[in-house]
Formats: structure tokens, sequence, C-alpha cells
């Protein structure tokens, strides 16, 4: 029985010592400058991140049709 009590007791004041916010649990700390990347103040050039994904997944196929190209006309050549 005494352990089943110290096992419950040492839980609750466990359980009272966790951080009860983000920030008290220091997660909020970056958060703020994550937020700065998408507001004015920032400098430089300012592209939304679909138009970046559709741009590098469109130089990912045009290398690999280069590729295929490549392989095609050299079959057709020699």
């Amino acid at each position: 029985m005494k352990r089943r009590a110290n096992a419950k007791s040492k839980a609750q004041s466990q359980a009272s010592q966790a951080p009860t916010s983000n920030r008290a649990a220091g997660i909020e700390g970056s958060s703020s400058s994550l937020l700065k990347l998408y507001t004015e103040e920032t400098q430089g050039l300012k592209v939304d991140p679909l138009i970046v994904l559709v741009l590098a997944v469109g130089f990912i196929f045009s290398v690999i049709a280069l590729h295929i190209i490549a392989k095609l006309t050299g079959k057709f050549i020699s």
C-alpha cells in the first residue's frame, strides 16, 4: 500500500511541476523569428513557398528530361 501511495504522490508532484504554457516550456521562443519571415519588415525578395516548390520540381523534371533525351540521341547517332 505504501508503494502505491508513494507512486501516486510522486506522479502528482511531477504533474504540478510541469509547465502549463508553451512559453513556460520554452517552445514559443522561436515563433517570433519565424513570423518575421513573412512580414513587411524583412528585406529582400519575397517569394511564395508554393512558387519555390513548383520551380524546384520543374527543374528536377527538366534535368530528367534532358538525361532521357541525351540517352535517346546517343543511341540513334552511334
